[in-house]
This record gives structure tokens, C-alpha cells and sequence, in this order.
């Protein structure tokens, strides 16, 4: 069955084999309901394993990315809640960080404009960042009377732009623009902003074919490493390469080279 979440646009193109999420309030600046994190979540689960996708994008509607927890719908909601539903929705949050994680397909955002909070952390999930100029990007817990570290983003930010820098944009929250994140390493390209998606999705098309199998094995590997010494990721990535040598895109590699063609993967 094909993949119908309600709160957001989902669209598989099954020439490039890319699913492209797109956050749909742009009236609100996509920002997130209890909903939307759910579906979300439930969406990278399910395209771990979605037949014919084997890359996706995630962007957003309009002029924002996606500016976090709506204030109406989550935040004040929240003050409702009890400690046990404080860490219901805690937790529900950092799931979906863990399913973009965790799904082996590449994942690329296309940050069409203003990305913060909870948005800022799914960026930062994601395996390639692509932004449009008008994308600035603000880690704003801090500035909530919130802590910095939300959504695994003390994991997940030292080890795209250094630990210094990471710890002063969750102290303060914050915004940097575009350059400035693509100058520190927090974007990795920065395009003009009617070009975001086009290009954001040209790239995904690229990684869709590509070797699938080892495309994610490389996910799995960055994600288990960054807690290994180095014996530890040595031995891992030993296992886990002969493992790759022994699937059939190794082999569609050679013969390819041989007679002198492109390589198709599966």
C-alpha cells in the first residue's frame, strides 16, 4: 500500500525512486502539531523499507522550513500535561529523530527559508542539508527557558560543526544565516531559493542510484561509530564491509568498470 499521510504532502517518484515530504502550513511557518511529529515519524519508519524509494527529500511549504512546535497547538498545550505526558511527548519527538536516523535510505533536506526549534533538529537529522539563501537556522530552546539540548541535537550538532560552535548556538539560540551555516559546516550548500528543491531532489536522484545496501550499511556505520574507539570501528567496519563485498552491487561494480559503463545498482 502507498504511503498517505494526512497532515503533511508525500509524493514517490518512481523514475528517480525519491519520496519527497513536504510540510504543509505555511501559513503557520510549517510549524509542528502533535500530529505532524507522529506521521513523521511514522513515515521514516515506514520508508525504511517502502518499496521503490531509495531516497528521500524533506522540505517545507511556502517561506518557511519549519519553525518548530506551533505555540497554539503543542506549546500551550503542554502546560496541561502532567510529568507522564511531559515525557510521552518528549519522547515522541526524539523517536522521530531516531527514525530519520535510522532509515537507511539518504535523507536530504531542501531548506527552503526560516528553519528553527524541532525544525532545526530534523535538519540537522538529515544526512545532507541543502539551503536556499533565505535560510536562517536557530536552535531556540534556550531562548523558550527550555534546554538547548532537545531532540538528540547535543548528539547530533557537535558532530557536524565542532563542539565549540555547537555549544554556542544552543546556549544562546541564536539565529545564523545561510553563509554562516554553510561557512561552519551546518549547511552543505547554499542555492538560490527558487532552485532549493529542484537541486535538493537532483541530489537525492543521484544518491537513489547508487548502492542501496551499502548506502546504508555508510548510515548504520556513522551512526554506531561515534560511540567506538577506534580498534572498535576498525572491527565494525571490517565485518561490515565484507558483508557489502559479498552483495550483488559489489560485483555490478566490477564487471561495469570492466566494460567500461555505468553502473546500474540495485
Amino acid at each position: 500500500m502507498p504511503l498517505t499521510p494526512k497532515s503533511f504532502l508525500y509524493d514517490h517518484d518512481p523514475a528517480s525512486s525519491v519520496a519527497t515530504i513536504t510540510l504543509n502550513r505555511p501559513e503557520r511557518l510549517n510549524a509542528l502539531t502533535f500530529e505532524v511529529y507522529g506521521e513523521l515519524r511514522d513515515t521514516f519508519r515506514a520508508l525504511d523499507e517502502e518499496p521503490g524509494v531509495r531516497a528521500i527529500v524533506i522540505t517545507g511549504a511556502g517561506r518557511a522550513f519549519c519553525t518548530g512546535g506551533d505555540v497554539n497547538d503543542i506549546i500551550g498545550a503542554l502546560f496541561e500535561c502532567d510529568r507522564d505526558g511531559l515525557v510521552e511527548f518528549t519522547h515522541m519527538t526524539c523517536d522521530l529523530i531516531l527514525a530519520i536516523r535510522e532509515c537507511r535510505r539518504p535523507v536530504v533536506a531542501a531548506l527552503n527559508g526560516t528553519t528553527a526549534g524541532a525544525g532545526a533538529v530534523i535538519a540537522a537529522a538529515c544526512d545532507v542539508r541543502i539551503a536556499s539563501e533565505s535560510a536562517k537556522i536557530a536552535f531556540l530552546f534556550s531562548k523558550v527557558g527550555l534546554s538547548g539540548a532537545d531532540m538528540g541535537i547535543a548528539w547530533l550538532l557537535p558532530r557536524i560543526i565542532g563542539f565549540g560552535r555547537a555549544t554556542e548556538l544552543l546556549l544562546t539560540g541564536d539565529f545564523i544565516d545561510a553563509r554562516t551555516a554553510l561557512q561552519i559546516g551546518l549547511y552543505n550548500r547554499v542555492v538560490s531559493g527558487d532552485s532549493v528543491l529542484a537541486q535538493a531532489q537532483s541530489f537525492a536522484t543521484t544518491l537513489a542510484r547508487g548502492p542501496s545496501y551499502a548506502l546504508g550499511v555508510t548510515k548504520q556505520s556513522l551512526n554506531a561509530e561515534a560511540s567506538l574507539d577506534l580498534a572498535s570501528a576498525l572491527r565494525a567496519e571490517a565485518e561490515a564491509q565484507a558483508v557489502c563485498m559479498e552483495d550483488p552491487n559489489f560485483k555490478e561494480a566490477y564487471e561495469a568498470f570492466r566494460a567500461k559503463r555505468d553502473a546500474e545498482f540495485i
